[in-house]
């Protein structure tokens, strides 16, 4: 039977684990569930702001953070462009109280390029971003991509929660350098930076694990993401934890919702995938989409199998045939410019061709789905 989001958040509470590891898919409700969370464990008061600060018993990130954040693209000039900060208590608290900057650069930096330079201005406000060209050419005031500026979002997060795992491994509330994480008792993460890259995106996963790993407090997190490989990283992470759960969180028919345990390999997402590759082969109703499919799950195995390329996957039958299925591939799974170029129906052959290529995957890299087992 499912559940409402409160009676999810009060399970969460209920389970008493350092670390929950959720997976769902994306427009299931996490952000929602995050949010029902913090209610639930610090409820604000009518008319009063939201705390998150000094005093605060949860410290969460979901897509309500990246949207303090805006930019100012001085339409006027064309060249003074910035990041603006609206006012709020947590970056106050990071930046002003804390005193992060210096971390939060040098993590973006990592993540991102070490030519890459964030600078906050005096007030704590607007942030601007230089790049280092070349001949020791510092180009000033330019305006970084959408994912550079979520992972620099995670970043200030980042900070912050790694002072707080820091100052609260102290056992004595009195020897620690400050009391305002005392109060904290969860760490609510939901979604950071999917924009990234494949290999970032394992870095920081990497990163994440061994902070919490590293927490000897009572301090609790919860993750929640509908990224297979970030959730596959965390998984294998923290497999062998003690204290640890994995879920599954789904929103049913009726509008409720269900968490349910993940005892399997999130691997288990990619045979779900394929498995329903097998039953549309196999009644022959392939749609352009099922191409795109397939080439996700390329380009997630090759990741996890070591290869560079995920056209190295594919059938070896010869090079000039490897590089005809990657075009076809290409064709069928990138998005069109046009509404016209839009292809509506896909021909015996190349039905025939992504049924080829399925078997061959699964046979050569040997994976079983229901179908075949």
């Amino acid at each position: 039977m499912g559940k409402t989001l409160r009676e999810i958040a009060q399970e969460l509470r209920g389970a008493n684990k350092k670390v929950q590891l959720i997976y769902a898919f994306n427009g299931t409700g996490k952000t929602r569930l995050s949010r029902e969370f913090k209610e639930l464990i610090a409820p604000r008061e009518t008319g009063a702001e939201e705390s998150e600060g000094a005093g605060s018993s949860i410290l969460y990130y979901n897509a309500f953070t990246e949207d303090l954040f805006y930019w100012d693209n001085d339409l006027d000039a064309d060249s003074n462009r910035k990041i603006k900060i609206q006012p709020n208590n947590f970056t106050s608290w990071v930046l002003q109280d804390q005193g992060q900057e210096n971390s939060i650069a040098t993590h973006f930096q990592r993540y991102t390029s070490d030519k890459l330079t964030p600078r906050f201005n005096e007030e704590y406000n607007e942030i601007s971003f230089s790049i280092a060209g070349g001949n020791d050419e510092i180009i000033e005031h330019i305006k970084i991509s959408k994912g550079e500026e979520s992972c620099l979002i995670w970043c200030v997060f980042y900070s912050l929660l790694e002072q707080v795992v820091e100052v609260l491994n102290i056992p004595e509330p009195t020897d620690r350098i400050t009391s305002e994480f005392d109060t904290l008792e969860y760490v609510f993460i939901d979604d950071p930076v999917s924009s990234l890259d494949d290999t970032h995106l394992i870095e920081l996963a990497v990163n994440i694990a061994e902070l919490i790993k590293s927490s000897q407090s009572e301090l609790k997190f919860i993750i929640t993401t509908h990224n297979p490989l970030f959730y596959n990283v965390l998984f294998n992470e923290f497999n062998r934890e003690r204290g640890t759960s994995k879920k599954i969180f789904e929103k049913l028919d009726d509008g409720t919702y269900l968490l349910k345990d993940s005892k399997d390999s999130p691997f288990s997402y990619h045979l779900f995938l394929l498995s329903e590759l097998d039953e549309v082969i196999q009644s022959g109703g392939i749609q352009k989409y099922h191409f795109n499919i397939f080439r996700n799950i390329l380009e997630k195995s090759a990741t996890f199998l070591g290869y560079d390329r995920w056209e190295d996957l594919l059938s070896n039958d010869s090079v000039g045939a490897r590089e005809g299925y990657y075009k076809r591939i290409i064709n069928f799974s990138s998005h069109s410019k046009f509404a016209g170029e839009e292809i509506p129906v896909i021909s015996e052959s190349e039905k025939a061709m992504l049924a080829h290529l399925v078997d061959d995957f699964k046979t050569r890299h040997g994976f079983k789905t229901s179908t075949n087992n």
